[in-house]
């Protein structure tokens, strides 16, 4: 009797303090997400001017602009309908750097001679919205096409600050570009939830095409994992690219660029 005593009182007391176990789903009806973004830039531009063709200028190479910067990140989804998903993302980055060139460049029409000292600074807003349609839902997985939006607004700007001679210029010189890059992908969505807590999720996307006076191949993938040791709040980490290659014909950017962003994404995710 008192072994049967004792397992009365010790089954509660385990189940007390033992963690819970949740089952994830593959999709959610909302989810909010904050977290650091580490971010690796590979950027080429080529500013034209009116009358001559620009310099490709690498802003790391040329300029000593740093590609790698740790920025923040805010993300959400919304899945109004059981087979229907909207999400949207957003960051913001920003670098300077002054450096003595070791080549001409011609940028917006403007020369910036070898030995000159040049200021660059460069400011980023990066936007993402997307839609999928889980055409496919199961108990522990969803797959279904998505179409992605990804906008890129860039502003890049030069200064002369000493010219080739040794005369300080203190930025008097300068030429600015502001460029506008809508790229739209259409890919695929993948969400899998094998265990109670754990959930794995890919996206990919592709689109080729003239949009707005722009002319770009775009490239999208996304990679990630998440856990759940709460019902509601996990912590995710996915790795992301994104490539576009674009000739632009407008009146604030006439050029071309080249620009990969990459990175790893550390986040908070709240889920319901």
């Amino acid at each position: 009797m008192k072994t049967h005593r004792t397992a009365f009182v010790a089954m509660p007391l385990l189940a007390a303090f033992s963690l819970p176990c949740f089952a994830v789903e593959p999709l959610d009806t909302f989810s909010a997400r904050v977290g650091l973004y580490v971010t690796d830039f590979d950027t080429e531009v080529r500013a034209d001017g009116e009358t001559s063709a620009g310099t490709r200028v690498d802003l790391e190479r040329d300029l000593g602009l740093d590609s790698s910067n740790n920025i923040a990140f805010v993300g959400l989804t919304w899945r109004p309908f059981d087979h229907h998903e909207f999400g949207f993302s957003y960051y913001q980055d920003d670098a300077d750097a002054t450096r003595r060139i070791n080549r001409d460049i011609e940028f917006n029409d403007t020369l910036y001679e070898t030995s000159s000292t040049v200021r660059a600074a460069l400011d980023l807003d990066a936007y993402e919205a997307y839609y999928v349609w889980w055409a496919a839902s199961k108990e522990n997985w969803a797959l279904g096409p998505r179409f992605g939006l990804l906008w890129y607004s860039m502003s890049l700007e030069l200064s002369l600050e000493v010219d080739a001679n040794g005369n300080q210029i203190g930025g008097q010189v300068s030429e600015k570009i502001d460029a506008d890059l809508p790229a739209p992908t259409i890919g695929g969505s993948w969400r899998w939830a094998p265990v109670d807590d754990w959930r794995f999720s890919a996206d990919v996307g592709y689109f080729s095409a003239d949009v707005d006076n722009i002319d770009a191949d775009i490239t999208f993938g996304r990679a990630g994992v998440e856990w759940f040791p709460w019902e509601s709040t996990g912590i995710s980490l996915d790795y992301t690219v994104r490539k576009i290659e674009a000739d632009a014909e407008r009146s604030s950017f006439l050029g071309n660029l080249d620009f990969v962003d990459s990175g790893i994404r550390l986040g908070v995710t709240y889920r319901f």
